[in-house]
This record gives C-alpha cells, sequence and structure tokens, in this order.
C-alpha cells in the first residue's frame, strides 16, 4: 500500500484525506496538535509543526512515504518542497516553494520575470515603512512576508503615521519575519483563478469570480465560474498566469492565483503553490467534471496527469458561513429537501462551539456549493437557499 504524507488537519485537508483513503492508500497526517478534523480520518498522525522541515522530513524517510501533498495554505509549502527535493519525490521544488511563499521573494520574481504586479518596498521598521510610503499612491497595503489567509494584511487609505505605525504592529503580532512589504493599492475587481502545472506544461487556468468581504483588508469569502469577462482579459489573465509560473519555477503541482483587474489590465496579486481553499477544489471538480482531489493526489504520486476537457464547465457557485459575532452557537437550523443543485451544505461545528466574529478565513464556520444550468441559476438558489438557514450565535 502507497503511502502519502498530507501536510496539515483541518478542514481544508479533511476532503484530500478522505480522497487518498478511497483510492487505497495508507494516509500520514503531520500538524501540530489541536482540535482538527483531519486527526479522526487519517491511518496515523504525527503532532509536528509542518513549518519545521526538518522534523517532517524525519518523518516522511520513517514511513518511506511515496508521495507528500497539501491544499488550501501555504504554511507547510516550504516543508513539503524541502521533502520533495530531499527524497526525489514528485512536486514543487523547495526553491520555487519557498518563492511562492514568502510575499518578498515572490515580488521580486515578479519584476525579473516581467509580470504585471503593483510597485512594492521591502522594508523592516515603522521608520522605513513610513518613508516608502511617502513615495507611492494611496492607498497601501502592509503585509507580512511568510502569512496566508489574510492574517498580517493591512490597508492604509491615506498617508497617516499613526495607521502606518498601527499597521506595522499588526506585521509584527502575525510574522516572525523581520522584512516585510509595503505597496500600492491596486483599486480595481478582485479576481482569481485555479491552475495545474505538470512536467512543465500548465493543463488548465480556470479564472474564477470572488466574493470579497470588507474588513482590514479584502478576504475572499466565495467563488463563482464562469467568470464574465472579455475574452481578452481572460487571455491576459491566463498568460500573467504562465509568466508567474516560469517566474518562480513552479512546476508538479496545483495552483491558486490572486489577481487584481483594473480597466483592462490585469495586475499579479499573488500565486500559492497549491489548490485554493473557500470551496476551489470542489469548484473545480463540478466546472471540468473531475475529481481535483484525485487528480493532486495523483499528481504527488508521480502519475500521468490526462488533458482535461475545458471545452465545457458546469456553472457554480460557492461561498462561506460566516457569523457577525464572536460568541458560542446557541442553535443550527439548516433547510430541508434540499435540491439536487446544492451539493453541499455545512457547519463546520456543533452547537455549543465558540465561533469567531469573521475578519479573516479561517474565521469561516461552514460551507455551501451550488451548481445550475447557467451561473444565475446557481446564484439564485444559493441566495434562496442561505435566506433559509438559520445560526444563531450568543
Amino acid at each position: 500500500m502507497k503511502k502519502l504524507l498530507i501536510l496539515g488537519a483541518g478542514r481544508y485537508q479533511v476532503p484530500l484525506i478522505k480522497r487518498a483513503k478511497e483510492m487505497g492508500l495508507y494516509t500520514i497526517t503531520c500538524s501540530i496538535d489541536g482540535d482538527y478534523p483531519g486527526f479522526k480520518l487519517a491511518d496515523k498522525v504525527y503532532y509536528e509543526n509542518i513549518t519545521d522541515a526538518e522534523a517532517v522530513l524525519k518523518v516522511a524517510q520513517t514511513e518511506h512515504i511515496d508521495a507528500i501533498a497539501t491544499t488550501g495554505s501555504d504554511v507547510g509549502i516550504p516543508t513539503l518542497g524541502k521533502v520533495c527535493d530531499a527524497m526525489g519525490l514528485p512536486g514543487v521544488s523547495y526553491d520555487a516553494a519557498k518563492a511562492a511563499s514568502n510575499k518578498i521573494l515572490m515580488k521580486q520574481k515578479f519584476l525579473q520575470g516581467g509580470v504585471r504586479t503593483a510597485k512594492f518596498e521591502v522594508v523592516s521598521d515603522y521608520d522605513q515603512a513610513l518613508k516608502a510610503a511617502q513615495d507611492m499612491e494611496f492607498p497601501i497595503m502592509i503585509k507580512a512576508a511568510d502569512l496566508s489567509g489574510s492574517r498580517g494584511i493591512s490597508k492604509v487609505h491615506s498617508f497617516d503615521k499613526d495607521a502606518v505605525k498601527a499597521a506595522v504592529e499588526k506585521v509584527r503580532d502575525f510574522s516572525g519575519k523581520e522584512e516585510f512589504i509595503v505597496e500600492e493599492c491596486i483599486e480595481g475587481i478582485e479576481f482569481g483563478a485555479q491552475s495545474l502545472v505538470c512536467g512543465g506544461k500548465i493543463k488548465f487556468v480556470l479564472p474564477h469570480g470572488d466574493y470579497v468581504f470588507e474588513g482590514d483588508t479584502g478576504v475572499p469569502v466565495g467563488h463563482y465560474v464562469p467568470y464574465a469577462v472579455d475574452a481578452a482579459i481572460l487571455e491576459e489573465s491566463i498568460r500573467q498566469t504562465e509568466l508567474c509560473v516560469k517566474a518562480l519555477g513552479i512546476d508538479n503541482c496545483a495552483i491558486n492565483m490572486d489577481y487584481i483587474l483594473k480597466g483592462d489590465q490585469v495586475y499579479a496579486l499573488e500565486v500559492g503553490a497549491r489548490a485554493g481553499a473557500t470551496c476551489l477544489p470542489e469548484m473545480v471538480s463540478i466546472y471540468y467534471g473531475i475529481d481535483y482531489y484525485e487528480v493532486i493526489i495523483r499528481l504527488a504520486l508521480g502519475e500521468e496527469i490526462d488533458d482535461i476537457n475545458t471545452a465545457n464547465g458546469i456553472p457554480n457557485v460557492c461561498k462561506l458561513l460566516t457569523s457577525d459575532r464572536t460568541g458560542y452557537i446557541k442553535s443550527i437550523s439548516f433547510p430541508e429537501d434540499l435540491s439536487d443543485n446544492v451539493l453541499e451544505l455545512s457547519c463546520d461545528f456543533g452547537e455549543g462551539h465558540k465561533v469567531n466574529k469573521f475578519r479573516i478565513g479561517p474565521d469561516r464556520i461552514g460551507q455551501i456549493i451550488v451548481k445550475g444550468d447557467t451561473l444565475e441559476d446557481a446564484v439564485a438558489e444559493m441566495e434562496d437557499t442561505l435566506a433559509k438557514v438559520k445560526i444563531e450565535v450568543e
């Protein structure tokens, strides 16, 4: 029986664990200890911090794994790359994994590779951040270099020393890195894409629309396909994805792209060397009629990935369930007799569980996924279903 090491045991790794077991693989998960649902599903658990590459490599070598994978989070990507390099496994290289997980390296490689991206400066303290801000057009973003899920990011709307100081302090609260980024905020429409690269060949690029929660910064809370923009903009998003992949040297992995559309110009925000979170693997699966988790696993095993028929897709929409307050779940009520088009409606927690007022991705409390003959049908059914969902938090 082949062994698959999965980094993380959270809600976004659960479908990967389940599919691997269905494929007959022996599943091993690595994660720090905590209330993570994947622990109950995996065949074996190691309580290791997935940012500790040497500890995870020791696990991988002890278990003689055949493959390593993750999804939904950048946290373990450098470790994944290091294990792949050390053990000669298929997957993203360590150098590419580092570049795709560190915003400073990423932005520098974007510039070298001709990727269209926002003006930025790398700084290491408040004084440098303030000086960089003076040379930029507002609003600006101040970002930690090593985090995902919208953590450690602040938007500063005007030249305000107190606001810059607060943003720097937020970076320090979240990040362990000395350096961070100050960059101009491109004002436009945020959207993204999922992609897959195998043996140097991009198998598909699927642009998707995003639902964005505007808190301290924009946080994706849902997605939909197809994304209705001019063909020229879709082509440009594909071109920018190809430039990002080449610039960072990414290969043999799923890809999560974030863009901003300003006028007719597509700017690359970030690229992740893994599939996105917020139901994005499910979105890809539905649209193309495949099991994307299985594709990710097969890619990690070094198996041949067939070309994906991208000619026609099934419209679908997904959205997170969130709370507008911090507290404990008092009751959960979902509508009965859901239609076949509602593919998932779930709550991550039961009654009595503490939840957070939504600010960043990990604050989610559930999700809904709906398909339709048209995107408009899918959106209408999602909204009708959500109107009947009652999750009381007090």
